[in-house]
């Protein structure tokens, strides 16, 4: 098993452009949408959204918000990552509803004092966009172990984007654009700096 994940991490890469017009079979995208849903949250929150777009019209619209980026015009789908706002607020239905199920009972109104906490000293929008990049990674993992390409893309105005998904801005932050489907060109060699270039115990 060991082996496997890492033959999949060593194989996984930026695809900057896709074969245009093969379709990923809907049992692979259910299969790469059900890793980002079961990911860790903190809280266990659930702080993503995925829309999922893959009309013509769409992917080229949304690939103008990202720059012209190729790989999200020709990708076979891409999925925009929406970061929970509004949801996230300590006296929302969701928290409550959320909290519940990990504090049952009498536990949950200590788990909403501590959430409360937590909240007002804590920059919302960029923690709930660091948990959908958790779902995020756990998906193209997901891809890669069944052959399928992806490009994570944080280059997009966040604006149009959302304009596009019709998220609007007090509710949702874009936390990320996942192109996904099979590369154009082969996998260049994968270069990371060594272990112990990155590690350190103390």
């Amino acid at each position: 098993m060991k082996a496997q994940l890492l033959d999949i991490f060593r194989r996984r890469h930026a695809c900057h452009l896709f074969e245009s017009g093969r379709v990923i079979p809907a049992e692979d995208l259910s299969f790469i949408l059900e890793a980002g849903r079961l990911s860790p949250s903190s809280f266990g929150l659930e702080q993503w959204k995925f829309v999922v777009l893959g009309s013509p019209r769409h992917k080229l619209a949304l690939q103008a918000a990202c720059f012209q980026q190729p790989q999200v015009g020709t990708a076979s789908c891409d999925i925009v990552i929406l970061a929970k706002l509004a949801d996230l607020h300590p006296d929302s239905d969701y928290v409550r509803r959320l909290l519940a199920r990990e504090y049952p009972g009498p536990q949950l109104e200590g788990a909403l004092r501590n959430y409360r906490g937590f909240h007002a000293n804590t920059d919302v929008a960029a923690w709930s966009i660091t948990q959908c990049h958790i779902a995020a990674a756990n998906m193209m993992t997901a891809a890669a172990g069944v052959g399928i390409d992806s490009c994570a893309i944080g280059g997009f105005l966040p604006e149009e984007v959302r304009r596009i998904v019709n998220a609007p801005a007090e509710n949702y932050a874009v936390a990320l654009v996942l192109a996904l489907g099979y590369c154009a060109e082969p996998a260049g060699e994968k270069l990371r700096l060594p272990l112990a270039e990155l590690v350190e115990y103390k």
